[in-house]
């Protein structure tokens, strides 16, 4: 795929794979900008209702105008080569230069400062969505870029709902990372914008300890757990601390909605 033009679009090289497909980095070659371009999975071009259900949370996702969400550019469509008269849907996205921030805390964890500086990011992007009515539903470590300056941007807003609502989807799997999954998420019921805010609270917990506050050898011991098991507290496995932060975590994980935070 390397140096193939796909419409004006210049493929550079591939840099990610996943369950919503594949990710390119490629150039425009009309605007003259680097840019991410995602593959999503032929259902999505051959099922007319998995279509309608992608094109509506696309735009609501490239509606979103903030500097901690990743833009979306634009939907295009190119014939499949692979397929007889059908086409292929994809995402143009800005591309980020910078790297996870899993591969940020696998190294160590973060400092006090540069946790709240990304988590205060987080929350801002969040906000924003929050506000128009879009829950990302699938906020997690490997979701979130750093940029080379320290800026936060919030990858795939619009895409994680897709994931769990096909009629494909393997039986037995949930959608979202599961160790960052809300109780309510875990267990298959409707979710609202508090969710992320659960998820949000893995993620700083994460960011300070090194570690999930909720673990497990497979899937369903990880959902146990986020049911049933309270994390050892952040001030037990990191000395130096603010004592305030255990009570901030416990209130963003209440595994009640109605006790969490209800707003970032």
């Amino acid at each position: 795929m390397a140096s193939k033009t796909i419409l004006h679009y210049r493929i550079i090289e591939e840099i990610g794979r996943g369950g919503m497909g594949i990710v390119y980095k490629a150039e425009d070659t009309k605007l003259q900008r680097e840019v991410a371009i995602k593959f999503l999975p032929r259902r999505y071009s051959r099922d007319a209702e998995e279509r309608q259900r992608f094109e509506i949370e696309a735009r609501a996702a490239a509606a979103l105008n903030h500097s901690n969400i990743a833009t979306i550019y634009a939907i295009e469509e190119v014939e499949d080569e692979s397929s007889n008269g059908r086409t292929r849907l994809f995402i143009v996205m800005e591309y980020i230069a910078g790297q996870e921030l899993k591969a940020i805390i696998h190294n160590q964890p973060l400092s006090l400062d540069d946790a709240i500086n990304y988590i205060t990011q987080i929350a801002s992007g969040l906000q924003i969505a929050h506000e128009q009515g879009v829950i990302h539903r699938d906020i997690n470590s490997s979701n979130i870029m750093v940029t080379e300056r320290g800026q936060i941007k919030i990858m795939d807003f619009g895409l994680a709902k897709l994931i769990g609502s096909t009629k494909d989807t393997a039986a037995g799997t949930t959608l979202g990372t599961a160790a960052y999954m809300s109780p309510e998420q875990a267990r298959g019921e409707d979710i609202d914008h508090r969710s992320d805010i659960w998820s949000l609270g893995v993620v700083l917990y994460e960011m300070l300890s090194g570690q999930l506050p909720f673990k497990g050898d497979y899937e369903q011991a990880v959902i146990y757990s986020i049911l049933n098991e309270a994390p050892k507290p952040l001030t037990a496995l990191r000395s130096g601390l603010p004592v305030m932060l255990d009570a901030i975590v416990a209130k963003a994980l209440a595994k009640d909605p109605e006790i969490r935070y209800q707003h970032v």
